[in-house]
């Protein structure tokens, strides 16, 4: 047997979308697959040492990883007309909000870049994902960057948004999808190796959404306290037909994205970008 490891985060959407290998649902012959839950920044951390053989990681991440890993075509996360929210206790004046400072989730998160797209001058603090909201409640920080289920939570906790990241982002580039996380995979397990990994992750990713209600039972141990109903909208915003393929329009998110990054200086160049399938 092979052993590739899967790294991801522990959240209700990719707990769906890699239902079926860790369930044995699907038929994955000589490979076995091990899952690695940690944090979307600590992955990307972890990716530039090379760590695990399959990753999730943030595509903004990606632009500083693309010589040791390929980009999958399918594990997309992409928001679609949504994504993460800055969040402040009460509404903020531009003059307000650069008085303040704003926690991201980590410097290379997509979510990072998106609002630092949306205005450059912010000053920004990293606090873990999870932290985010309570560190805003408690005055802490003047403003932040929610992501994952604190996108459908915030406001239940007392919070107003300022921007929709993923809002803003539709309507600066005529309605492409705001690109947050990818899975790529290590380069070198050489292409047959590569290709075959390819085809089982999409084959997961399809089999969840052609069995929903059973990956969705699977994913709610992994809500964070989400009921069925906002886990449901949840998974569905960020597990769906541009998670199972970019397509040409999501391709074309993903380099306008990393482009406009590179004009802001905020990466180094843009990647290769490899959209492997299987």
């Amino acid at each position: 047997m092979t052993t590739i490891r899967v790294a991801h985060s522990p959240d209700s959407d990719d707990a769906f979308m890699f239902y079926a290998l860790a369930t044995g649902a699907i038929d994955t012959g000589d490979l076995e697959f091990e899952h690695v839950l940690d944090d979307i920044e600590t992955l990307n951390r972890m990716a530039f040492e090379g760590t695990y053989e399959v990753t999730a990681v943030s595509i903004h991440a990606y632009a500083h990883l693309d010589d040791r890993y390929a980009l999958l075509n399918s594990g997309a996360s992409m928001g679609d007309g949504y994504g993460p929210v800055l969040v402040a206790r009460e509404g903020l004046d531009p003059e307000a909000l650069a008085a303040t400072e704003v926690a991201v989730p980590g410097t290379l998160t997509s979510a990072a870049l998106a609002l630092r797209l949306w205005n450059p001058a912010l000053r920004t603090r990293v606090v873990p994902f999870d932290r985010i909201i309570p560190a805003v409640q408690a005055g802490e920080v003047g403003a932040g960057v929610v992501i994952h289920e604190g996108q459908l939570t915030y406001a239940d906790e007392g919070l107003v948004r300022i921007v929709d990241l993923g809002e803003w982002w539709a309507g600066e580039t005529g309605g492409l999808p705001l690109p947050l996380g990818g899975n790529v995979i290590r380069r070198d397990l050489g292409e047959p190796l590569m290709r075959r990994v390819a085809a089982l992750l999409e084959a997961s990713i399809r089999y969840a959404l052609e069995h929903r209600e059973a990956a969705l039972d699977h994913a709610l141990a992994y809500g964070r306290g989400l009921d069925r109903e906002k886990a449901d909208r949840f998974v569905g915003m960020y597990v769906n037909e541009l998670t199972l393929d970019y397509g040409e329009r999501g391709r074309r998110a993903v380099r306008e994205f990393l482009e406009r990054a590179h004009r802001a200086r905020a990466i180094p160049r843009v990647p290769r970008l490899d959209f492997l399938t299987g």
